[in-house]
């Protein structure tokens, strides 16, 4: 029996980091629109009964979130993607114009592995000959050339995410007769985030209860307190 056989829940398929990043990423825009969505609508049902000014919230609330999110995910991720093509260029550059320099630089890198330095240098020429920019650019930088990050579809992803995870309250306050609102909603909400809790410690490989119990809380204090202000805001005005 080899090793991989001793270990079938380690896959190692390429791209799955950039997978798992992206799923994580997922998770994590759901529960920012729960949490978010809960504490406007929570607000102001607090302050008002009036159905169409929750809704109104809540839906104007989500529109903006969602956009807000994608907008904020595609210049950061274009940003990153400027960075990662900038430096492959520049390792391009270096390797056409100065290999001696690079091909030792390789060897070293992989002596700071852990290689020895015979090993070292025959594993450099192999990746050289196969792809010199691809070997400096996972090794050096850390980037895999044909892997770059896409603004476009981090931008849909957390759009996508958000509104769906934004939803959830949105309908139960709006869909609840007026006085269990707001008690079913802190319900449904601490339910959710406590899958999205359980699901994101699953995913990193975390302390499950330490992941939801943090949800929880979060969540619990972003509605006591949206609901606080509304309650104060409604009796003042």
């Amino acid at each position: 029996m080899s090793a991989l056989d001793l270990q079938p829940n380690e896959p190692h398929s390429p791209g799955l980091a950039a997978r798992l990043n992206w799923l994580r990423a997922g998770v994590l825009g759901a529960n920012d629109g729960i949490v978010s969505e809960a504490g406007i609508v929570v607000g102001v049902a607090a302050a008002t009964t009036t159905l169409s000014a929750i809704a109104t919230a809540g839906i104007a609330g989500l529109v903006a979130g969602a956009m807000s999110m994608a907008v904020g995910e595609y210049v950061s991720v274009s940003s990153q993607r400027d960075s990662e093509k900038a430096l492959l260029a520049l390792e391009r550059h270096e390797l056409a114009t100065m290999p001696d320099e690079e091909f030792k630089e390789l060897v070293g890198l992989h002596v700071q592995t852990g290689l020895s330095p015979e090993l070292a240098r025959r594993v450099a020429e192999e990746q050289t000959a196969h792809d010199a920019l691809a070997a400096h650019a996972r090794l050096e930088l850390g980037i895999s050339p044909d892997e770059l990050t896409n603004p476009w579809h981090a931008a849909v992803a957390s759009m996508t995410s958000f509104t769906l995870g934004g939803l959830l309250p949105v309908l139960v306050i709006c869909l609840t007769a007026p006085a269990w609102r707001i008690v079913l909603t802190f319900a449904v909400v601490l339910l959710a985030l406590a899958g999205t809790g359980s699901v994101s410690a699953r995913l990193g490989r975390a302390p499950r209860l330490r992941a939801i119990l943090r949800n929880l809380l979060g969540g619990s204090l972003a509605m006591a307190i949206t609901y606080g202000v509304g309650a104060l805001v409604g009796h003042i005005f």
